[in-house]
């Protein structure tokens, strides 16, 4: 009886936790992976530095702060120069990567009569070379203290996560509700090409560096339009004609990556406005995050609303599940099939959009491959490929996975063919696991279970 429970208990865990579980093991086994000294950056390496310039022998003297052009950096040499200049210090600020601070420096008499220099490990090279071609060699340079922790859990490398698998992400929401319908899109990696193209070529038709604001959005609409009418034409293939899912968006991308080339002429196209790069690259100053993580997430949000808290939600399951019969319960199938496959073209049109954002233009050679990904995030965030079955925030955790495993790999410097060969097998052992559970986990577990008692009954006999 309690060994019937903990089967149970222990089925259900691994069922609706599984997923996440990896995730957090992954996290910790790069977090050990990438242990080292890691420099205090930012606004709490400023305040570290400040006390120890106002405490130490540097209380006094002119103070020269040396940083590069990074985030932190910019962080650490501003708050630093606001704290030192409302403490009555004499202080001087140089920012830039660094040629142009090696050249700024050398033009500043103030450098030989400076008493510290304030510099962090990405111009410290530059300091060093400062001073042994000055006369400033009683100079104390100055840099911010450093403590272990990981470079995976770094905030910036968190932040990279997140920004990479954003557009992987945001196509996988429409992808698992097409394959909880028990259906496929490959269409979607070219589709990113195509809508990148369309919005370049749109921006550049209308303006190019000088279009307006209404001019932009007239191009985003363009490209959404175009790419969910993609793959609105691929559901109709298939509910119309019955068209294999498989066949009818391996057409469509190969269509869709042919116009590509056909817009472009083979070429990237580079005229979008600067302000464009605000959607890819851009970042909230109240949260600190990329602006399309924020997208990311709202999406997910609305997209888990629709599957768990709408009518629309249920008939999709039902349309997976057993197609006949949500047909003679009333559903409307192919209706169904046409929304979800527009979406999900829609969607890789608004990936690539965020794809142009973030390289400020559009090529044809975008998007490749990125069907492979956006699938693998479904199959590993726990959705069957027979249909019926999936979570949203399911793809989200695979979506995740797989980029904690190529930052990780990239963090722990394995190479690019080795991390091809990881990431194939991380979806193959997702598959076998969704086909374990179809057959009944608790029975695989139980079989398993049962290999030690079976050889123990050998061996008495």
């Amino acid at each position: 009886m309690n060994n019937a429970r903990y089967q149970s208990r222990l089925s259900h865990l691994i069922t609706d936790y599984g997923m996440l579980i990896v995730l957090v093991l992954l996290c910790l086994l790069f977090s050990l992976l990438t242990l080292k000294d890691q420099t205090v950056s930012g606004e709490r390496g400023a305040e570290t530095v400040f006390e120890s310039l106002n405490s130490g022998q540097s209380a006094d003297g002119k103070i020269l702060i040396v940083v590069g052009t990074t985030a932190s950096d910019t962080e650490f040499g501003q708050t630093l120069f606001a704290k030192l200049g409302d403490a009555g210090r004499e202080v001087s600020i140089e920012a830039g990567d660094p040629a142009r601070l090696r050249e700024q420096l050398s033009l500043i008499p103030f450098v030989d009569s400076v008493r510290t220099i304030v510099t962090t490990d990405v111009t410290l090279p530059v300091v060093k070379n400062l001073l042994g071609q000055s006369r400033a060699t009683g100079a104390e340079v100055v840099t911010p203290p450093k403590r272990r922790w990981p470079t995976f859990l770094l905030a910036e490398n968190l932040r990279n996560v997140a920004n990479q698998i954003t557009v992987i992400a945001i196509i996988a929401i429409g992808m698992t509700m097409v394959i909880i319908t028990a259906g496929i899109d490959l269409s979607v990696g070219s589709l990113i090409a195509l809508s990148a193209v369309s919005i370049a070529w749109v921006v550049g038709a209308l303006g190019g560096a000088e279009i307006s604001l209404m001019g932009v959005m007239a191009a985003v609409l363009a490209a959404l339009v175009m790419a969910a009418a993609t793959g609105a034409f691929s559901g109709l293939m298939i509910t119309a004609f019955r068209i294999p899912p498989f066949i009818a968006t391996l057409a469509m991308m190969q269509v869709a990556a042919g116009v590509a080339y056909i817009i472009s002429q083979g070429k990237p196209i580079y005229r979008l406005p600067e302000g464009f790069v605000w959607l890819g690259r851009g970042t909230d100053p109240i949260l600190n995050m990329p602006i399309a993580v924020i997208l990311m997430f709202v999406l997910y949000f609305l997209a888990w609303v629709l599957m768990e808290r709408t009518v629309l939600g249920r008939y999709i399951y039902a349309v997976g599940g057993n197609p006949e019969a949500a047909r003679l319960a009333g559903i409307r199938v192919n209706t169904v099939l046409m929304f979800v496959y527009t979406l999900c073209g829609l969607l890789a049109g608004l990936g690539g959009i965020i794809m142009a954002s973030q390289l400020k233009s559009g090529a044809p050679t975008y998007g490749l491959t990125y069907e492979l990904y956006v699938i693998a995030a479904v199959v590993v965030g726990g959705t069957s490929l027979s249909g019926g079955e999936g979570k949203i925030i399911g793809t989200l955790i695979g979506a995740f996975i797989i980029g904690v495993i190529q930052n990780g790999m990239n963090l722990t410097n394995i190479e690019t063919y080795t991390q091809k060969v990881v990431l194939g097998l991380v979806i193959l052992a997702a598959v076998l696991f969704d086909r374990l559970k179809q057959k009944g986990l608790r029975r695989s577990i139980g079989f398993f279970r049962a290999i030690p008692r079976a050889k123990s009954e050998v061996t008495s006999t």
